[in-house]
């Protein structure tokens, strides 16, 4: 009786690069909603330009490289490094700076080391960190939420956000409406104790702090249902979570008046969408399971470390890159021990 030789893997699962990258994009849409019910049409512009951009660059290099336009962007690999940039990205920032990390996140981060599955960086991550380095005044000027406006309730139409992000010069009502954000304004408290902070600065007030909660609650979800169609496992995302909330526990609990308190490290910011839908890559992050934990360990710690004591607000995408570069280092430490074999002493 003559036997089949395959070689493995033999257990296979359905589904494609193109249908978990739309399972991604679906996640993310109670955070956009959100985002675009407290900070207006911005964002929404933002991706949709950002998604726009993404897709002719990544056609262009791919003509270049000789390869398959019809292959390559049918995986939406182009698409979700738009998403992500758009949502990461002030509602407020224009035209040209969305294009220029977009562009740079496709050509430079992801097809210069051969495309997908083969970057050493997330690409999202590298153009995100480009233009805060070198447009920081664009990068930490956020809109208002809508219930510190001028007109409670009322947040820029979608004529005026489009007009001021392609215009050359804002938009003057956008002027006055921009602020930082809460870790900025905690950041930058100067001699104000954490209760002074949090009872004069507008941005702190429960109205406006109810609306960046409400955006991380709503990628918290779309996170959880990545994990309940099993996009990705638990590991790196709650280790990260876990290492941030115990060090924002421990320091806040020594000294409430200079630290910042758990819920802000883990609501105030790009935290959950970082946790969710940056550290979950898995081309730039750790395999082994163990990697995982220790890989978004580290990245918690980072984020707590440089939003602390370094001079970065939101330091999501520093921590990332940071631990991209680890990541082939923890996953030759942490290989799994081989099925019928001993550990090496």
């Amino acid at each position: 009786m003559a036997l089949l030789r395959v070689s493995s893997p033999h257990m296979t699962q359905s589904g494609t690069t193109g249908h978990v990258m739309l399972l991604v994009m679906l996640a993310t849409l109670p955070g956009l909603t959100m985002l675009t019910y407290f900070f207006g049409w911005g964002s929404l512009i933002n991706i949709v330009w950002a998604g726009i951009v993404a897709l002719c660059t990544e056609a262009i290099i791919l003509t270049l490289r000789g390869r398959s336009l019809g292959f390559y962007l049918r995986d939406y690999s182009a698409l979700v490094t738009a998403l992500l940039l758009g949502l990461a990205l002030p509602p407020s920032v224009p035209w040209w700076l969305t294009l220029i990390a977009t562009s740079f996140a496709i050509i430079i981060a992801k097809h210069l080391y051969g495309g997908l599955g083969n970057n050493l960086f997330n690409p999202a991550m590298i153009g995100y960190a480009l233009v805060l380095i070198a447009f920081p005044l664009e990068m930490t000027s956020w809109l208002a939420p809508k219930s510190l406006t001028a007109m409670p309730g009322e947040i820029p139409s979608f004529i005026t956000s489009l007009t001021s992000f392609f215009s050359v010069t804002k938009v003057d009502s956008f002027d006055v409406m921009t602020m930082a954000t809460p870790l900025d304004s905690f950041k930058h408290k100067g001699a104000l104790t954490a209760a002074e902070l949090w009872a004069k600065e507008p941005i702190l007030s429960p109205k406006s702090w109810q609306s960046w909660q409400y955006i991380s609650l709503g990628y918290l979800m779309g996170g959880l249902y990545l994990l309940y169609r099993k996009v990705f496992t638990w590991h790196a995302p709650i280790s990260m979570l876990a290492v941030m909330a115990a060090m924002s526990a421990l320091f806040w609990w020594y000294d409430p008046n200079q630290y910042a308190s758990p819920q802000l490290h883990l609501l105030g910011g790009a935290t959950m969408l970082g946790a969710f839908f940056i550290v979950t890559d898995p081309v730039t992050s750790a395999t082994s399971v163990k990697g995982k934990l220790y890989y978004g360990a580290c990245i918690g710690l980072l984020v707590y470390a440089i939003r602390t004591w370094g001079n970065y607000p939101d330091a999501v995408a520093f921590s990332v890159l940071l631990m991209n570069f680890a990541a082939p280092f923890i996953d030759f430490y942490t290989k799994p021990r081989t099925y019928g074999h001993q550990r090496d002493k």
